[in-house]
């Protein structure tokens, strides 16, 4: 509301307002806004004709009334009246767990031997959420369906739709869920803990009672009647999951492409029965089927009458078998045939080795050490076949030591150590041929990969073109053999001496300074005669001078 009608402060009243004829703008104040590309509301500041409005006069007064107001009394300090930081209870009370022993009657209506059983459980009481949770024991071979009874959830606690919380818990009470009355009897000490520091005494702990089932299966009175040895039940309540393993190896060397190959041997003593089963092996490019024979018993000795009737057309049944294999047949360190099979048996478990010193001592149990599957390969030699001249030695080996083949490995030690460094020589050829007496060659041995490199010194009007005579290649001396070829070396290189690369003759006639520097480093590696015929072609007993012209002059005639 605009504030014109009260500028002469006449009243609110029909007959004392009138019109500001002086004014000439009545357009509407803007209450729409753009931020950020979104249509916003704006709230309105001045009114029509941009009158200022009267409520937002007041509420800047009350504001500063607010700010320059000062209390007359002050109870605390400030920092007492801040608000303490809010948790919710599901942070609170997360992973926070009341504990509680219980049990329940069943009543039994269809046994002559019990009335009634008791049934442990367990209550969970989840404090973020109220919830609870009731799990019985599972009980091996009780013939009883076990666990969790009742799943997390809110459990009512009358008809009216209230709920069980933990203010309603305690020792000794009856916790009536679904119409089963549950007799909390214990806690654990988080729970009692937790009730202690909530005010809530608990009473004392209840002991649990006795089954009266169990209780009497447990004094059984006493029998006349002897056991029988080849009791059924006897036998699965004492061999149950009791099983002897065996670790064999299964021998098809006999066949075509036949190998050994790692089997396990189970020999199950509740019914006597025989699995084999395949170790796999990765990489091994078979398919991951372990089971080589099903869990079935084996026939020792056959009737003599059923022997001529062909096994493959009906199975062998128990009135054709005369005996089976048992554990006396089974013996670490010895050869059996199964099936047809035969199976090297080289050590067992520990529940075996016990098995077989407390039923069968008589039985020596001899562990054999059988070599790795590496070692048996290693043992192996591998023929590589012969050289057929096709690239170098290393690549042609290479397609012989995997599918894939890679490039062969460098010395990269060796490499970054002689990266540019080069033994140069100066050489003739040495041939019949009239034509090819004067022909000079720098023959360069490169330290990084042992590999040489010959280069024709043009001259002119002789009528052969000068230039690359060899490429940069490794070559072998004369004698040595394809398979184990032996290459020329730095110590090979005398003046004088003769190297034959690929049929041609070379005799060696100077050579660098740089070269009998570098064979003195390794004066050890080196023959005396090498040595002798460097230092004598080079002149080192001579004067410095001498060397050095000698030397510039030498790898200028190289060079060029």
């Amino acid at each position: 509301m605009s504030w014109n009608w009260n500028s002469h402060g006449l009243p609110f009243l029909p007959g004392y307002t009138f019109r500001d004829v002086t004014k000439s703008a009545f357009h509407r104040p803007q209450t729409l806004d753009y931020k950020n590309g979104y249509a916003l509301p704006r709230r309105r500041a001045v009114g029509i004709g941009q009158d200022p409005l009267l409520s937002e006069q007041l509420i800047q007064q009350e504001i500063s009334e607010m700010s320059f107001e000062k209390p007359d009394i002050t109870y605390g300090s400030f920092e007492q009246s801040l608000a303490e930081e809010f948790i919710p209870a599901h942070v609170a009370l997360d992973k926070k767990v009341l504990h509680f022993q219980a049990y329940f009657e069943e009543s039994v209506t269809h046994s002559p031997d019990e009335e009634y059983r008791i049934r442990p459980v367990v209550i969970y009481y989840y404090l973020e959420d109220d919830s609870m949770c009731i799990i019985e024991p599972v009980v091996e071979n009780s013939g009883i369906p076990q666990g969790k009874r009742i799943k997390r959830q809110r459990l009512p606690k009358n008809e009216r739709g209230d709920h069980y919380l933990w203010k309603d818990l305690n020792l000794g009470m009856e916790l009536e869920v679904y119409g089963v009355k549950y007799h909390v009897t214990q806690c654990d000490p988080f729970t009692k803990e937790f009730m202690e520091s909530e005010g809530i005494v608990l009473n004392d702990p209840v002991p649990m009672p006795a089954d009266p089932y169990g209780k009497r299966r447990k004094n059984l009175q006493p029998s006349f009647t002897t056991p029988s040895e080849f009791d059924s039940m006897h036998r699965f309540l004492t061999m149950d999951r009791k099983v002897l393993r065996f670790f064999a190896l299964w021998d098809e060397s006999d066949s075509l492409y036949g190998e050994t190959r790692p089997v396990t041997i189970q020999y199950f003593l509740v019914d006597d029965t025989v699995e084999i089963r395949e170790v796999h092996e990765p990489n091994s490019g078979r398919d991951p089927f372990p089971v080589v024979m099903r869990r079935q018993k084996l026939p020792k000795k056959i009737k003599p009458e059923s022997e001529a009737f062909p096994s493959c057309v009906l199975e062998v049944s128990k009135e054709e078998v005369d005996e089976y294999y048992s554990p006396k047949d089974f013996q670490v360190g010895q050869t059996m045939k199964l099936l047809g099979r035969r199976f090297q048996l080289y050590d067992c478990d520990g529940f075996t080795k016990e098995y077989y010193q407390k039923n069968h001592p008589e039985l020596e149990m001899v562990t054999i050490k059988i070599p790795k599957k590496s070692d048996r390969l290693q043992e192996k030699n591998k023929e590589i076949p012969p050289y057929n001249g096709f690239g170098s030695l290393e690549d042609s080996l290479q397609n012989c030591l995997s599918l894939n083949p890679e490039p062969p490995k460098k010395d990269v030690l060796k490499m970054l150590e002689n990266g540019n460094k080069a033994l140069r020589f100066s050489a003739r050829l040495d041939s019949q041929n009239s034509e090819d007496e004067g022909r000079r060659f720098v023959l360069s041995y490169f330290l990084s990969d042992d590999m040489i490199n010959i280069f024709e010194k043009p001259t002119r009007n002789s009528g052969i073109i000068g230039g690359k005579f060899l490429e940069k290649t490794r070559i072998p001396k004369p004698g040595s053999t394809v398979e184990n070829p032996e290459f020329y070396s730095p110590a090979d290189f005398a003046i004088g001496a003769t190297v034959e690369v690929f049929s041609h003759r070379f005799v060696l006639t100077d050579a660098d300074y740089f070269v009998l520097k570098y064979l003195d480093s390794i004066s050890s590696q080196i023959p005396v005669q090498t040595l002798d015929s460097l230092r004598q072609k080079l002149g080192v007993g001579t004067t410095n001078n001498q060397t050095a012209d000698h030397n510039g002059d030498d790898v200028a005639e190289m060079s060029s």
